[in-house]
């Protein structure tokens, strides 16, 4: 017996692009006018960017220059949380953490199971952890259940991924 069509919703950014991204920031802002002689700096860890700049504007620019390079591979900037504080750090620079989006939390699980519940489709949604798995019978419904979540203005990043059918 055949199994039913079905996808998971994650929010998970492709780390290769992401690291593309900031080597494509990097470049540029070692070789651009404005940044000559600065000490600027984007860092990549696990699950944060640190981003180190002179003052508060040139950070500000590094942010501008490393989102258009973001949006350029397809990165959605949801993923990130550029809202951290900006903090002092050595040599006279200033420093900003900005967190990566990695899962859903419970409350985002929630609205997205509660949106696709409104829609009022013959679908099944399940909160499996930090990713919730959508079932149905038709192809046609989990389609207008990818629309509604493309088209719902969540305020993280949501993807698709493991699609069965």
């Amino acid at each position: 017996m055949a199994q039913d069509p079905s996808f998971d919703i994650v929010s998970k950014i492709e780390r290769p692009e992401l690291q593309n991204a900031v080597a494509q920031a990097m470049t540029e802002i070692q070789t651009r006018f404005d940044f000559k002689g600065s000490n600027s700096e984007i860092k990549l860890t696990e699950d944060t960017l640190v981003l180190t700049s002179e003052n508060e504007i040139k950070l500000k620019q590094v942010i501008d220059v490393l989102t258009t390079k973001m949006a350029k591979r397809g990165i959605s900037l949801k993923a990130f949380d550029f809202e951290s504080k900006v903090e002092s750090a050595t040599g006279q620079t200033v420093r900003q953490k900005v967190k990566i989006q990695n899962g859903l939390d419970k409350e985002q699980t929630r609205q997205i199971t509660t949106l696709i519940k409104d829609q009022k489709l013959k679908v099944q949604a399940t909160i499996q952890g930090e990713s919730v798995r959508v079932v149905g019978k038709k192809k046609d419904d989990l389609q207008e259940v990818m629309a509604a979540i493309r088209n719902a203005n969540f305020n993280f990043d949501a993807n698709f991924t493991n699609f069965k059918g």
